[in-house]
């Protein structure tokens, strides 16, 4: 059976689900905002202890998130949450720890070297690969804008 350009379009606009946008967009600033809202209950608490500097209570506050969203990772909860979320779950530390936990308990089953150490980066690796590089001619950027305008 061939079918036209036209007719697959009709037939795959037939059987496709529809994405309810709406919806998700919700969804995702919902949950993206109770995430940040989370770390920042987190920030609070850490600044309550006396020996706790601001800069301290930042990245303890980091150091929780990432601690919680690889628990949650672990335990499939984080999972649940991403696909009523979306893309609320990629506020960048948990989605990020969550990009390095998930890989890692996939392939646990091949070893600790060739399983969990190999695979731990295979979705977080190209981020910071690509991130590096990104802040990296972002600065010589900058730093020639600067010089050219002196």
């Amino acid at each position: 059976m061939e079918l036209s350009k036209e007719e697959y379009k009709v037939l795959v606009s037939k059987t496709m689900p529809h994405s309810k946008v709406l919806r998700d967009c919700a969804m995702a600033f919902l949950v993206g905002g109770i995430i940040c809202a989370v770390g920042e209950g987190i920030g609070e608490l850490w600044s309550l202890l006396p020996t706790v500097t601001p800069g301290k209570a930042a990245t303890l506050t980091s150091a929780s998130l990432i601690l919680l969203s690889g628990l949650l990772t672990g335990f499939g909860v984080y999972d649940r949450i991403s696909r009523v979320a979306g893309a609320g779950t990629l506020v960048p530390i948990t989605g990020f720890a969550n990009a390095v936990v998930s890989p890692a308990l996939e392939f646990k089953s091949e070893g600790f070297v060739l399983g969990t150490g190999a695979k731990m980066f295979i979705i977080a690796g190209p981020v910071i690969v690509y991130g590096t590089a990104a802040s990296v001619l972002a600065g010589i950027v900058y730093g020639l804008a600067k010089a050219v305008s002196l």
